[in-house]
């Protein structure tokens, strides 16, 4: 539940832009669907969905659109790739299209719980632009696979060390923006290094991020996994490029 002392700030605020981007999650995106369509948000507030699919071969598409057909009421973007470019392209793709005042990513594979949205909303309302959810910071969590997890620790342990953040989960995908914060910085991301790069270029904007706990369930290589430990080098080299980017003025 949101606290209290916030929730007088909801009247300013009108819409929430959830952007999905996907490729090849025929088999999780109906659930992540549902479960984002029933996370209860303050009254007065909107969602807008904005679904990217990234050139997806098998039937994301046909069920991505079946769920817009079927809920006539949402508010519902579903854009396709001709081409799969990877998440971070979606991922752009996607802020390109959202009209929200909040913007938050949302991965279409089932791991993430929509219902954590509320865990970070009321630090955008008492006055921070970007909140992140961290799947360390709550105990109780599975793990990730031995080398997802120690390769998210030494990117996150680089990204402190190069932009003095405090974080404990970088690669996280729940990452909640002012809309206009993030619509201000320029993303040139293809691939997952949507995750470095904005938070190089956040750190570089003088933003200390702050985190809050959220749930997570990791699912296996076999069940989907997509990201690899070469995503995780990128990682790295994302940081070290970006440390001396110059920053546009927000």
């Amino acid at each position: 539940m949101v606290a209290e002392n916030v929730k007088e700030h909801w009247k300013e605020y009108k819409r929430l832009s959830i952007l999905i981007p996907a490729y090849n999650e025929e088999r999780t995106i109906g659930t992540v669907l549902d479960k984002v369509i029933a996370v209860h948000l303050p009254e007065g507030m909107e969602r807008e969905i904005i679904v990217i699919d990234d050139c997806s071969t098998d039937g994301t598409a046909k069920q991505a659109k079946a769920f817009g057909q079927s809920h006539p009421d949402l508010k519902l973007v579903y854009g396709r790739h001709d081409v799969n470019r990877g998440k971070g392209a979606a991922v752009r793709t996607a802020i390109s299209l959202s009209t929200g005042d909040f913007i938050i990513i949302q991965d279409a594979d089932a791991e993430y719980d929509p219902e954590d949205y509320n865990a970070l909303f009321p630090f955008l309302l008492s006055g921070e632009r970007v909140i992140y959810g961290s799947r360390f910071l709550r105990k109780g969590n599975n793990r990730l696979y031995f080398s997802f997890y120690w390769g998210n620790r030494l990117a996150t342990l680089a990204t402190n060390i190069l932009y003095f953040q405090k974080l404990t989960d970088m690669e996280t995908c729940y990452k909640m923006f002012d809309a206009a914060l993030l619509k201000s910085i320029p993303l040139q991301c293809e691939s997952f290094e949507f995750e470095p790069e904005v938070t190089a270029k956040l750190s570089r904007l003088g933003y200390r991020i702050k985190e809050a706990p959220i749930c997570y369930t990791p699912r296996s290589v076999e069940g989907g996994k997509k990201i690899k430990w070469l995503d995780g080098v990128e990682a790295i080299w994302t940081l070290l490029r970006y440390r001396f980017w110059k920053p546009k003025q927000v």
